[in-house]
């Protein structure tokens, strides 16, 4: 491609560095940052729209604030004018994303991808203007595809490159199985960049080799190479872990606000700037001065999370209830109250009760063990005091109080 940066104005020029520090910011990396910038510069220069590609295989469609790290990056596209590309792999979702994963993916049903994709775009709305979002199903070429079409696909790569991937390698070093269909997942995944002729596509690090992939076949087919912009995957609240709802470390983008907001002060201190780079919808002078802020001392670390949750409640619910889910927190964690709107659960057991059998009938905690720690962590009260014993025998009455951690509170009437 030739060089546009060399044709451009001086204000196009800073139009360029301005989008550019927006993109980049909160980035694993750009791959190649310099052919990222001229393709800024074609845009520019030729008043055309980049097109930035993401593609899902719909296989979890309960969204959490990990899966918006991409989508808010996507949402500074699409603020700047550019196409955004959402395709959903209802055909490669049928094969299965082997990424990360020690055994061949159970394939989805047309009915499981249909479903879970409806569950993405009402979800991914809360996000971008989805009615500016390009909506592609990669069956609509994929499944044409003939078996010359397929061989001459296959060829563009060797089985050593495919084997180069963890997974691949890990399970041939073991001696579990690979089934030839998984090869072609990345093959049929890059190829959707080629048929939609994507600039850019976006993707976590996770994805690291599929979506190089579509640079590489869109060189293989003489088309112009898109660029690739990796996204650190987001840690969960116990700071360890990658945010996963089946690991219960998680933010739900449909949780309720006041869960939401309490959930956020519980992310370890070190997490809040990565938090605040990758999940919010902040300006990036914004997000600069509070990392400087906190870095520095002049900004403690309690009041920057009473910020970032209220901003991700702001996000998602509105400011009425991002104002509303701060006075709650306020209320009940500094102030030590009990809210009003606790959820009440009608006790048709018997009248007296084991507080460890309380606790997993309720469903505040999931077995008896998860309790009896809770417990001698001194997480459990009833009607305000603080249960010490495991083994204690409640008389359940009416508008008896539960409580378990800060934020789980169950009122019971008989």
């Amino acid at each position: 491609m030739e060089n546009f940066l060399e044709k451009l104005t001086s204000d196009q020029f800073a139009e360029v560095e301005r989008q550019f520090k927006i993109y980049h910011n909160g980035v694993h990396e750009i791959i190649p940052a310099e052919e990222f910038k001229n393709k800024l510069a074609k845009s520019i220069f030729l008043s055309k729209p980049l097109k930035i590609k993401l593609g899902l295989d719909p296989s979890a469609p309960d969204v959490h604030i990990g899966h918006t790290v991409v989508l808010n990056k996507l949402k500074q596209f699409q603020e700047n004018g550019h196409v955004i590309q959402l395709i959903i792999g209802d055909f490669t979702g049928k094969i299965g994303d082997p990424t990360g994963k020690s055994v061949a993916r159970k394939q989805l049903t047309n009915e499981q991808v249909k479903h879970n994709a409806q569950t993405y775009f009402e979800q991914f709305g809360k996000v971008l203007d989805m009615k500016k979002v390009e909506l592609f199903y990669n069956s609509t070429w994929l499944s044409s595809l003939n078996l010359e079409d397929i061989i001459r696909l296959s060829a563009s790569i060797t089985v050593a490159r495919l084997l180069e991937r963890n997974d691949f390698s890990e399970r041939l070093s073991t001696g579990k199985p690979i089934s030839l269909h998984e090869f072609f997942y990345p093959l049929m995944q890059g190829y959707d960049s080629v048929e939609l002729e994507s600039d850019v596509e976006l993707g976590g690090t996770d994805q690291h080799f599929n979506v190089l992939m579509g640079r590489h076949l869109q060189e293989f087919f003489d088309k112009e190479k898109q660029v690739v912009i990796l996204l650190p995957l987001l840690e969960g609240l116990d700071g360890i872990e990658k945010m996963s709802k089946s690991k219960h470390n998680y933010i739900g983008v449909n949780d309720e606000p006041s869960d939401m907001y309490g959930k956020t002060m519980s992310i370890p201190d070190e997490l809040i700037i990565k938090y605040f780079n990758l999940a919010t919808d902040l300006d990036v002078h914004e997000k600069e001065s509070i990392a400087s802020d906190l870095t520095e001392g002049k900004l403690h670390p309690r009041d920057a999370k009473m910020y970032l949750g209220k901003t991700l409640v702001r996000m998602y619910h509105g400011l009425e209830a991002s104002n509303q889910a701060e006075d709650h927190f306020k209320a009940v964690f500094q102030k030590g109250t009990i809210p009003d709107d606790i959820p009440e659960v009608v006790w048709e057991g018997e009248s007296t009760a084991l507080i460890l059998d309380l606790l997993v009938e309720l469903t505040l905690l999931p077995s008896k063990s998860e309790a009896r720690k809770m417990i001698e962590n001194g997480g459990v009260r009833v009607n305000g005091e603080k249960v010490m014993d495991h083994t204690l025998s409640i008389t359940v009455e009416n508008d008896l109080i539960i409580q378990v951690g800060k934020r789980k509170f169950v009122k019971l009437t008989t």
